[in-house]
């Protein structure tokens, strides 16, 4: 039995991923059209009906949109947001879709076992998902100002991780937004930069090393692009001597299209 994930779309303008085992599938937000996610389905070779939930890490409009059709397309589909999240979605979910998980306490979907874990972003309660089977696991931590401990302690041990690297510092400082917009993404409760990113990796392959797959997510369409994140995640690395290559594999989760179906 194999555990796989796919992004069908990563960045300011839209979030889903999928996560599956060979009977088991779930979506990790769905902030792109409904159309878009069929397709990534479709293209993943994932039947609706094995689809049993979409988990929401936090309201914005970005990582909710399409919950509202989702659950048309799919009449089974159950949500799971926690208590304060639920509050603040204001798409009109039908209350039997609608599920409950508590942030820190692990619940079980399938063979899944799923973990949400609390994130820094201004949002009612944000947070990241684990997702173990099989004795592997998967972590899905974006949207976040920055890594604390316990962020670092969830994640550090994933055999495939996605982790945000959502702007190059000065591409935003000396960009178009204006100075409020830069303020909040910069702010602990906003969005981790390429610097950080790096940091953050060079520390989990220096204390946890092992064989791990790394995706790059939810890169600005403004402040970043695919090729500046990768080369500035390499270089901090490889000032830390730690190389991509077999035991280490970076790719970026790019904002419009479907990433490969990796597998574990």
């Amino acid at each position: 039995m194999s555990l796989k994930f796919c992004s069908f779309a990563s960045g300011s303008s839209g979030n889903c991923y999928l996560v599956k085992s060979d009977n088991t599938a779930v979506l990790i937000d769905a902030g792109i059209s409904g159309k878009r996610i069929l397709e990534g389905l479709e293209h993943t070779e994932t039947p609706r009906e094995m689809v049993s939930a979409i988990l929401v890490t936090h309201e914005h409009i970005d990582h909710v949109q399409s919950l509202p059709v989702m659950t048309k397309r799919i009449p089974h589909l159950k949500i799971y947001a926690n208590e304060a999240t639920w509050d603040q979605i204001d798409r009109p979910v039908p209350e039997e879709h609608r599920h409950l998980f508590v942030t820190g306490e692990e619940f079980e979907i399938g063979n899944l076992v799923i973990k949400p874990f609390p994130v820094s972003h201004d949002a009612a309660e944000p947070v990241g998902f684990s997702i173990r089977s099989e004795g592997r696991k998967i972590s899905v931590c974006t949207d976040s100002g920055y890594i604390s401990d316990d962020i670092y302690d969830e994640i550090s041990d994933a055999d495939l991780l996605l982790l945000e690297a959502n702007h190059e510092k000065e591409l935003l400082l000396f960009g178009r937004y204006p100075y409020p917009l830069k303020q909040r993404i910069l702010g602990d409760e906003g969005h981790l930069s390429n610097l950080t990113c790096g940091e953050c990796l060079c520390r989990i392959v220096s204390e946890n090393p092992k064989k791990r797959q790394v995706l790059l997510g939810h890169l600005s369409h403004e402040n970043n692009t695919p090729e500046v994140a990768m080369q500035a995640i390499v270089n901090t690395l490889e000032e830390e001597r730690i190389f991509v290559g077999d035991e280490l594999r970076i790719d970026v989760a790019k904002r419009d299209t479907i990433s490969r179906l990796y597998k574990l």
